[in-house]
């Protein structure tokens, strides 16, 4: 518990580090310039396909879940917007199509809010954006917990889209290399979704 926990506050630390590193003076521009990120995150995928195949293991639960494995994503989208649908309750100012839609961000906070944006306007892109961005961080930090306490698929539940590529890694560190499999099929599935129910909801909802 302990240990997990630290762990969780040292990624924590890292976030918030980052960001007063980015808005202060300190670094170099042309580091501010370049999104160093992407190159970090291909290398991340690099690691993690790698230990993903060299455990075989890791391919056991694919092959015990077969088609079952399909309501991991069908799980994450209706018990987001089930959530989502809860949280429209003590928000007034929004429809409930428009908090549906930005919880079918899942987390995908780039695609997301481009969409809700184009068809809402930036106001209801902006809250997409934070809420999104919010998932993934809370997904980083909370992840050692959620699967102590809620079991190996909590932290791909609540990576959503994200399953797939930020958060892998301490999903698999925590849930295990044998459930990084379903987490990347589940992050596919979902970004898939995303521009499809996005605009389904507000253009239809």
């Amino acid at each position: 518990m302990e240990a997990k926990m630290r762990n969780s506050l040292i990624i924590l630390s890292f976030f918030v580090a980052g960001v007063f590193l980015g808005t202060s003076k300190y670094l170099p521009d042309m580091m501010l310039r370049t999104d160093y990120s992407m190159y970090a995150l291909y290398i991340l995928m690099f690691l993690v396909g790698v230990g993903i195949g060299a455990d075989r293991k890791s391919w056991s639960v694919l092959r015990t879940m077969k088609i079952k494995i399909l309501l991991v994503p069908i799980g994450v989208v209706a018990g987001t917007f089930a959530g989502t649908a809860l949280v429209s309750l003590f928000i007034p100012d929004l429809k409930l199509k428009e908090v549906l839609a930005v919880g079918a961000g899942f987390g995908y906070y780039s695609l997301s809010s481009l969409f809700i944006t184009q068809i809402s306007g930036e106001i209801l892109g902006v809250v997409a954006l934070l809420s999104n961005i919010l998932r993934e961080i809370l997904t980083l930090i909370a992840t050692p917990l959620l699967v102590q306490y809620f079991g190996k698929l909590a932290g791909i539940a609540s990576g959503g889209a994200t399953s797939m590529d930020t958060t892998l890694s301490v999903i698999t560190r925590y849930s295990g290399k044998e459930w990084s499999i379903i987490a990347v099929f589940s992050g596919v599935i979902l970004t898939i979704l995303v521009p499809f129910l996005v605009t389904f909801i507000l253009k239809y909802g």
